[in-house]
């Protein structure tokens, strides 16, 4: 169907969506909260520039990486159990890691927040595999594509909002209390709505689970690369967040150092960047028309370069400005450059949308139907592989005395190439 919209009005969609946002918003209020605690209060306290973006970086690379190493036990959870049961478990921990994360915020603790940053990676980890393997039993085939352009346009939207009430409430006085009272709330509310969620009997009952990590997690790369279809889908979603993850992590220093503004202009650059794939998610269903394929793949990898490059020749260079000198919002879109980078960045993450929704589709319906979750599971796996590289790369070129912009150009250019080789595998695949 082309109006995909018409999914938030029923049962089988609307609570997993919502729980979805819910706990996406959290941890985008919690990490970015983080974030710009250590961008710009801890700076101002004498944290060198270059440690403040290595953190950053960091950060980043901490919640991502459980994603790695528990992936093949979350898929293999989601095919042997039901799996609204299993959500609501994990609700509750989240309300747990939230109680523990206002802790670290109320102490000062940075490693407490950092350990709480690494639980909440955990909690989406095993969420991951049972919203994408839910969704086949739930939807019609040709409501694949809307449900997973809403999933991916709420996510996006989270991350917008998360970010955004994170920076208001973090640098407030009492902000730390603040964000983590709604904190708990929201987790409650998350566990609240999940109740709701419609019943999924599991398709493979009677898998034996196993339990050495690094084992299991092999035997689940190894089982996707078997189905070259679904491996291709994984492959491209990992460049997705390859040069996603660059992005994210960032863009508080982007907007710092090289923009010259304060947490608004870092709350605006976000709010273009998670508007840009909101709006490219929920297009792509009317530019699909219900239909799976993979046909405008390569179009959004070089949608994305060109959007890139264009940023990249707009940016200004490295400024070291005074804390008391940022730009407020306002001054900032009265810079020449200003209006030219939102909407380059604008266009990234627009084609981004148009790249990615289309190969979380592809991977539901071509997966078996008993190992579905563990086909998102192997996504997960190697798509944290991709962020983890991603954030080691991104230090190693910092270290190397490289600016954000030239990571920037870097990615721009390397989407050239996506484009290609994308659309030359995939016309001998779906044709």
């Amino acid at each position: 169907m082309s109006d995909s919209l018409h999914l938030l009005r029923t049962r089988r969609f609307l609570p997993l969506f919502t729980t979805q946002f819910l706990g996406a918003f959290n941890d985008n209020l919690f990490k970015n909260a983080l974030v710009i605690l250590i961008t710009y209060r801890m700076a101002a306290d004498g944290l060198p520039r270059e440690e403040a973006m290595v953190m950053t970086v960091l950060a980043a690379g901490i919640f991502i990486l459980p994603f790695f190493l528990l992936s093949a036990t979350a898929g293999q959870l989601a095919d042997k159990y039901e799996k609204s049961r299993l959500m609501r478990g994990i609700k509750i921990i989240e309300i747990g890691l939230m109680c523990f994360g206002t802790a670290g915020f109320l102490l000062n603790h940075t490693w407490m927040l950092m350990t709480v940053l690494f639980g909440m990676g955990t909690h989406s980890t095993f969420f991951g595999p049972l919203k994408y393997g839910v969704l086949p039993d739930h939807l019609k085939e040709d409501e694949l594509i809307a449900g997973n352009g809403l999933i991916e346009a709420g996510t996006f939207l989270a991350i917008l909002l998360g970010t955004i009430v994170g920076g208001l409430l973090i640098l407030r006085p009492g902000g730390e209390a603040l964000v983590s009272g709604l904190m708990i709330g929201v987790a409650v509310t998350g566990h609240l709505v999940s109740r709701f969620i419609p019943r999924a009997e599991p398709p493979a009952p009677h898998l034996k689970l196993g339990w050495n990590l690094a084992s299991e997690t092999w035997k689940i790369y190894q089982h996707s690369r078997a189905n070259r279809r679904v491996f291709l889908c994984i492959l491209g979603i990992s460049w997705f967040w390859f040069v996603g993850a660059s992005f994210l992590a960032q863009f508080p220093g982007y907007a710092r150092y090289h923009l010259s503004g304060n947490e608004q202009v870092i709350t605006l650059v976000l709010t273009m960047f998670s508007l840009g794939i909101a709006l490219g998610s929920v297009f792509c269903n009317r530019l699909m028309k219900g239909d799976i394929h993979a046909r405008y793949v390569p179009l959004g990898a070089a949608g994305m370069a060109v959007g890139t490059l264009a940023m990249v020749a707009l940016s200004p260079a490295v400024q070291d400005v005074p804390e008391e000198a940022l730009l407020g919002i306002v001054d900032w879109l009265a810079q020449p450059y200003a209006w030219g980078v939102l909407v380059s960045l604008f266009v990234v993450s627009f084609f981004g949308g148009i790249f990615t929704v289309p190969l979380y589709a592809l991977i539901q319906h071509r997966a078996e139907s008993t190992e579905r979750s563990r086909m998102v599971a192997a996504n997960n796996i190697v798509n944290s592989l991709f962020m983890v590289a991603s954030a080691g790369i991104c230090v190693a070129l910092l270290n190397l005395g490289l600016t954000i912009v030239h990571i920037f150009l870097l990615m721009g250019l390397a989407n050239l190439p996506m484009a290609w080789w994308m659309r030359r595998v995939l016309r001998r695949l779906y044709q």
